[in-house]
């Protein structure tokens, strides 16, 4: 007896809420994201507008402008975290501003990215995001390390072996455990288990804060 193959079920497109308060760039960003694959389901013009459709119209990430009038990028996070929502955010940035950097991810920022990436960088920072990994974008580090350096963070505190320097450090590339794995020569299954460890001794929640954390420190 024969019979059709079975049609293959599309994979659900990545839902995106965008807010620029630039008209020509909010309309640009949202037909290339249509055009690299991603619904958009929201548009705003301020952080405020769109903090008060989220509710109604759920996503996967939210992509948003770091500096706008009003609450601006950084206080759109923080008013999401402060009532309970946890979408990834993606904040976008014409400037390689470590101190941004630090003041996005202290509010929970899960990525952060330069309005000149590609945009295959953009697409991949976006599935990173809706996969629930975190983007840092390689900066500047110089001021990062001086913005978290304390006089005797050096003296105690947790240590990093070589091999989880080396992890950290293409974490901080921006590198995915795929991708770490492949460049050290190990398994994925391995590279998470260090990726567990380096968080535990690092008392960290996500990769970003614990990059940041251990160039604080002097780890890297």
């Amino acid at each position: 007896m024969s019979g059709s193959l079975p049609t293959a079920v599309p994979a659900r497109r990545i839902r995106l809420a965008l807010c620029d308060d630039q008209a020509l760039v909010l309309r640009g960003l949202s037909a290339l994201l249509i055009d690299l694959g991603f619904e958009i389901a929201l548009e705003a013009a301020d952080a405020e507008r769109l903090l008060a459709a989220l509710p109604q119209r759920p996503v996967d990430v939210v992509v948003s402008d770091i500096r706008m009038p009003g609450l601006g990028g950084i206080g759109l996070i923080q008013q999401l975290r402060a009532r309970g929502d946890a979408t990834p955010v993606l904040l976008l940035t014409t400037f390689d501003d470590s101190e941004l950097l630090l003041q996005a991810v202290e509010a929970g920022a899960q990525g952060f990215l330069l309005k000149d990436a590609s945009p295959e960088e953009l697409r991949a920072a976006l599935e990173r995001l809706a996969a629930g990994e975190t983007l840092l974008q390689p900066v500047s580090l110089g001021p990062v390390r001086a913005g978290w350096s304390t006089p005797d963070s050096t003296l105690d505190g947790p240590r990093l072996t070589e091999r989880e320097q080396s992890v950290l450090r293409l974490v901080a590339g921006g590198y995915s455990n795929k991708e770490i794995a492949r460049v050290l020569h190990l398994s994925e299954g391995t590279v998470k288990n260090y990726m567990t460890d380096i968080l535990q001794k690092l008392d960290c929640r996500d990769r970003t804060h614990a990059v940041l954390k251990a160039i604080g420190k002097r780890l890297l």
